[in-house]
């Protein structure tokens, strides 16, 4: 995230605690979950969905893992902070793309989640002129995540006969619904902040102008 001149805040924080280290084992894990997206969607076009299942289940363990280590052990940093949020969204979009193409999951639920995804780039190209280029993971936005790489491979177990799969159905929608409402939740949060980092950068505009004006 690119911070605005005399411009404090949590955001600030995130950032100066962040470091330039690339080989770190979060930053393994995030580059781990993007070579899955090509992976999860051949293994659903060869028809594989066991391993399609597996690496599924396996991308919602990295995504907590590598924000775990990283906060426990002080391997914050700025390569991580782009790869997870591009990670999530990769897997939540070719996700859900797959599950459509397969009605497991209706498109009309797509074009909600996409949605959001629509919302939050007017969000981040409005506060672009006010020096930023993203905002700090939220932990509602987090939580959205989960819920939605949770329900997916419920979804896609629950997507044929038997037992296993009338248990599996009800709780992939119930993560599904949770996930949908949190990241529309999420979306309108950061787009508080993101009024909120506007607001004080106009102050501090009106300031600097101010005490030119005024001179020495």
């Amino acid at each position: 995230m690119s911070t605005a001149p005399g411009v404090s805040g949590s955001g600030d924080a995130a950032t100066a605690a962040a470091s330039d280290r690339i080989l770190t084992v979060p930053n393994v894990l995030s580059a781990l979950r993007l070579v899955g997206v090509p992976l999860f969607l051949w293994l659903l076009v060869r028809g594989d969905n066991g391993w399609a299942l597996l690496v599924l289940m396996a991308s919602g363990i990295t995504d907590y893992l590598d924000g775990k280590i990283a906060r426990h052990y002080g391997l914050v940093s700025r390569v991580g902070q782009l790869l997870d949020p591009i990670a999530d969204r990769l897997y939540v979009l070719t996700t859900l793309l797959a599950l459509a193409w397969r009605d497991t999951i209706p498109w009309w639920l797509v074009a909600v989640l996409l949605g959001r995804e629509v919302f939050m780039g007017v969000v981040l190209l409005v506060l672009r002129p006010y020096g930023y280029r993203d905002l700090p993971v939220h932990f509602v936005g987090k939580a959205a995540t989960f819920n939605l790489l949770y329900a997916f491979p419920l979804l896609l177990l629950g997507d044929g006969d038997g037992t296993l799969a009338a248990m599996a159905r009800p709780v992939g929608w119930a993560f599904a619904w949770w996930g949908t409402v949190l990241y529309w939740v999420a979306g309108a949060l950061y787009a508080w902040q993101a009024a909120g980092l506007i607001r004080a950068v106009r102050q501090q505009r009106l300031r600097q102008r101010s005490q030119t004006v005024q001179g020495p």
